[in-house]
């Protein structure tokens, strides 16, 4: 696998760990248990999100990135957009406790866990022992936007670069 591009089929065989939000698992403190998320099987039946960050409670991913996200929920939505898939090398408790403590009560944005950076790997988007900061955009299986970010900051995988591109 390689670098996806827009036009490119997303590629088969990515899965992510998480926690899914349950009644009995929606308090921060409690844990849940791991599940896979099979993103390719997903990602071919929804127009979807992919954001991923160095790490969660991070000063930019906490303050600068994932916020745009969380405040334009109906934004994306009326782009089409079923679900905001959140990644980072994290596991999947912290990424459970992330989503959480940022008040997301639903499935539209999930915090899933990169376990050994497969995916970012697989692609050539790390930062060190992490994920780099990108976004990409699928439709019904197929990349409509692939932006990683280059400097510091949240220029082109934030919230209003990828809803420019829907």
């Amino acid at each position: 696998m390689s670098v996806l591009e827009v036009g490119d089929n997303f590629p088969g065989n990515v899965s992510f760990g998480y926690i899914p939000l349950t009644p009995e698992s929606e308090e921060i403190t409690s844990c849940g248990i791991p599940t896979k998320y099979d993103a390719s099987e997903t990602f071919k039946n929804k127009k979807v999100v992919l954001v991923a960050v160095p790490g969660a409670f991070t000063p930019t991913c906490q303050a600068n990135h994932l916020p745009g996200f969380i405040q334009n929920i109906e934004a994306l939505k009326a782009k089409g957009v079923e679900q905001v898939v959140v990644i980072a090398s994290n596991d999947p408790f912290v990424m459970s406790a992330w989503g959480k403590a940022n008040y997301t009560k639903d499935d539209f944005i999930i915090f899933a866990s990169d376990s050994e950076l497969a995916f970012s790997k697989a692609i050539g988007w790390t930062m060190g022992d992490r994920t780099a900061r990108y976004a990409i955009a699928i439709d019904h299986g197929k990349v409509i936007y692939a932006a990683k970010e280059t400097e510091r900051g949240v220029d082109v995988s934030g919230a209003d670069a990828v809803l420019a591109k829907l």
